[in-house]
């Protein structure tokens, strides 16, 4: 798998990865998320949710916690480990409100936490916060790229003078 840098991802919908294996916290999280500009993408376990990543890299993930096959805290870990996905904001949706539930999924490396049930208002709100840190994030990294290849070609064209 590739990393699918900002240059090659230009400014389009957002793609949210929204993964539960309880089907009616899938499709009540979709519902809150219909009335933001963006797709989202819905898979029933870890499994499939880094089966989905591997193929269409989303903006967003907002990912369950206890999941069979592999838990939520797994699915984190292994997203955040792999360079390609890093930097993909992870933000876990879950039951477990103990303080160590929180500081293992801190551990794992998620970048925010929702308690269910959910609210809409403040799921909604944490959502645009992270796609809006996401684009300012990709928008950087084209500027860098450019800026690089930039530096890269006045390199080149001194280079050239100087022979």
């Amino acid at each position: 798998m590739t990393k699918i840098t900002a240059q090659e991802k230009p400014d389009k919908t957002p793609v949210v990865l929204v993964v539960d294996d309880n089907q009616q916290n899938l499709e009540l999280l979709q519902v809150y998320l219909e009335d933001m500009d963006c797709r989202t993408v819905p898979a029933h376990d870890g499994l499939e949710a880094l089966e989905i990543i591997g193929k269409e890299a989303p903006d967003l993930i907002l990912l369950d916690i206890m999941m069979p096959k592999m838990s939520g805290f797994e699915v984190c870990r292994r997203i955040k480990n792999d360079p390609k996905t890093s930097d993909i904001p992870v933000i876990m949706v879950t039951a477990l409100n103990e303080f160590g539930d929180i500081e293992r999924g801190i551990d794992s490396g998620t970048d925010d936490f929702l308690s269910k049930p959910v609210n809409k208002l403040e799921i909604l709100t944490r959502v645009r916060t992270m796609l809006k840190l996401k684009h300012l994030t990709d928008k950087l990294e084209r500027t860098l790229a450019y800026l690089s290849d930039i530096e890269k070609q006045a390199q080149i064209a001194k280079s050239d003078m100087e022979k």
